[in-house]
């Protein structure tokens, strides 16, 4: 058997050091899971971590939404492609993500299912946050996170906010493109509303994409994640059919 003796330059004394473990807070995040049946179902690890780890990776892309909002608004459009970019590849692995609770079968989740109360992934913040930041609006979801009043004021200054593409906007309308000014002035905690006004300043940037180069991308980088965000909700909704049929959730 072949035996791989360790390198000299291989730290290994981490008494005074810090160590891999510690760097990324290994010991309590892995002491966050919690299972709650009792006795313990083999199945309910599985859909805590799930649900776990998909907070962890909206964490991330809240961080690199938000960065991108900002780089906008200080009209850095060209340092927001690789951010969106890197948020792309976020919601294609929480698209994925979906398939390890798809092997979850619905007479397993039932064994276990009670302990979960009225908890349910309607409830997560980050999850509205990453909605509201997209543009996707609804005053009435604030009422969910009534109970903690951080939480929903941080809810409230993202609605009250103007959204990623609310932001796109107003930059196309500071760079000369023919923007309606009701698509620059409007009540932000509303949802955005097609508007055919918009489509001469399209025009302009999808016919002459070399002149408008960094509007053009954007572009396409905001219609990229509105649709791998469609196929996650979609995603999700199918993996939730599967495993409980057309019942209520837990929410």
């Amino acid at each position: 058997m072949n035996k791989r003796e360790l390198e000299s330059a291989i730290v290994t004394d981490f008494s005074k050091r810090m160590s891999y473990g510690d760097y990324l807070c290994l010991d309590q995040l892995l002491d966050c899971q919690h299972p709650l049946s009792n006795p313990p179902h083999h199945d309910e690890m599985l859909f805590v971590i799930q649900h776990q780890t998909s907070e962890l990776w909206m964490k991330l892309m809240l961080h690199e939404l938000q960065a991108a909002l900002r780089l906008v608004q200080q009209d850095k459009l060209s340092h927001c492609f690789k951010i969106l970019a890197r948020v792309k590849q976020i919601q294609r692995l929480l698209f994925e993500q979906w398939a390890v609770l798809e092997t979850l079968t619905p007479s397993e989740y039932v064994e276990f299912r009670d302990v979960l109360g009225s908890s349910s992934g309607f409830q997560s913040h980050q999850y509205r946050s990453i909605e509201f930041l997209l543009g996707n609006k609804n005053a009435a979801m604030l009422a969910v996170f009534s109970s903690d009043a951080e939480k929903h004021a941080a809810l409230k200054a993202i609605l009250e906010a103007p959204s990623l593409y609310d932001e796109y906007l107003l930059y196309l309308a500071r760079h000369g493109l023919p923007i309606p000014q009701e698509c620059l002035e409007r009540d932000w905690t509303q949802p955005y509303q097609r508007n055919p006004d918009l489509l001469p300043a399209f025009k302009v940037i999808y016919d002459n994409p070399q002149t408008y180069w960094e509007a053009y991308e954007m572009a396409e980088k905001l219609v990229d994640i509105e649709e791998s965000f469609h196929l996650w909700r979609f995603r999700h909704m199918k993996t939730v059919e599967r495993i409980i049929g057309f019942k209520s959730g837990t929410g």
